[in-house]
């Protein structure tokens, strides 16, 4: 079991709560635990070796880290919550399995893909398998968690389907990023900290609180690695710089730059006109977004979205744990800067 990104998290974060960081490593690893149990759960070792290809690969586990604080204002040590730390978890790893099957990409976490490893198909089976293994897993915790869990897998689902088709004739481009941002990657933070707070029988208000920080955290955590694509080199952030504009990816400043009406973003207008770039193209508008006022306006919305979900802490009593979701937007505003 690897959890050494997991703890380099929570040591960002600089909680300044031995017990309370203690706590929750302690409660992580229980959740790793079993997630690495239930991802290899399958009689076949053929169908284990799929489905448990990337938990083995790790990653920072933040969405069982948001159902562990969710789960901080209620009872935390009620036995659901680590399940729904494992519902969480299989959610999102099966979304990788179905990212990666779109994107085409060859990597995830340091390892070859699931679809480079096993084929288009058996990727997209096994990322169905963990989907219906976390359903099984929200049933035995009731119709609370279920209606959690379907809803965030509606929305992931909604949030690809619209991605795929890309914005209709007579919709506004940046009103299609947020609602393909909302679906794939706010919808599970929102999810995560909802179900924790639900399973630890947390009050309805501060459920509402929860989930609508873990809403505005998602939305920045995708703005945030739309602008790290554009700034940050490959040995910090593990994937080649610039790789969303060589596929041809709508992040936030590219459609900002697109509809800009700026005229010194003329040649990068034009550059980012026909969708991906050649290698080229690509040094040449990297170059261009480090002066543009759609970086800068990018910076701007990702500041306005940590803001809201600063504002939807102050909703909630002042226990370590709101310390914590605090630290996570500095956390994210740290990334860019």
């Amino acid at each position: 079991m690897d959890v050494r990104q997991t703890a380099g998290l929570l040591g960002r974060l600089a909680l300044e709560d031995p017990g309370f960081e203690h706590r929750l490593s302690e409660a992580l690893e229980r959740a790793e635990k079993w997630l690495q149990s239930t991802a290899h759960g399958s009689l076949d070792p053929r169908v284990a070796a799929l489905t448990g290809h990337l938990a083995d690969a790790g990653g920072k586990r933040l969405r069982p880290l948001l159902v562990l604080l969710g789960a901080e204002f209620g009872e935390p040590w009620r036995d659901g919550v680590t399940q729904a730390a494992v519902i969480a978890e299989l959610v999102h790893i099966a979304s990788l399995y179905h990212d990666d099957v779109m994107d085409e990409a060859e990597t995830r976490h340091g390892v070859p893909s699931a679809h480079a490893r096993w084929g288009e198909r058996a990727a997209v089976l096994g990322g169905d398998w963990l989907l219906a293994r976390a359903a099984q897993l929200a049933a035995d915790l009731g119709p609370g968690a279920v209606h959690l869990n379907a809803q965030a897998a509606g929305r992931l689902v909604a949030g690809q389907l619209r991605e795929l088709s890309g914005p209709g004739p007579d919709m506004d481009p940046v009103t299609h990023y947020f609602q393909v941002t909302e679906g794939k990657t706010a919808a599970l933070l929102s999810m995560s900290l909802g179900i924790g707070a639900l399973q630890a029988g947390t009050a309805a208000p501060e459920v509402a609180a929860l989930t609508e920080y873990g809403e505005q955290l998602g939305i920045a955590f995708q703005i945030a690695d739309d602008l790290l694509d554009l700034s940050s080199p490959a040995e910090l952030t593990g994937k080649q710089r610039g790789k969303d504009l060589l596929a041809g990816v709508p992040s936030l400043p590219v459609v900002l730059a697109r509809e800009g009406a700026d005229p010194a973003d003329a040649e990068l207008r034009d550059l980012l006109a026909d969708g991906p770039l050649a290698p080229a193209d690509a040094d040449r508008a990297l170059a261009l977004f480090a002066r543009s006022s759609a970086l800068t306006e990018t910076e701007a919305v990702l500041r306005r979205r940590l803001d809201r979900a600063r504002e939807a802490l102050r909703a909630l009593p002042p226990l370590p744990a709101r310390r914590a979701l605090h630290a996570l937007c500095d956390y994210v505003a740290l990334r860019t800067s």
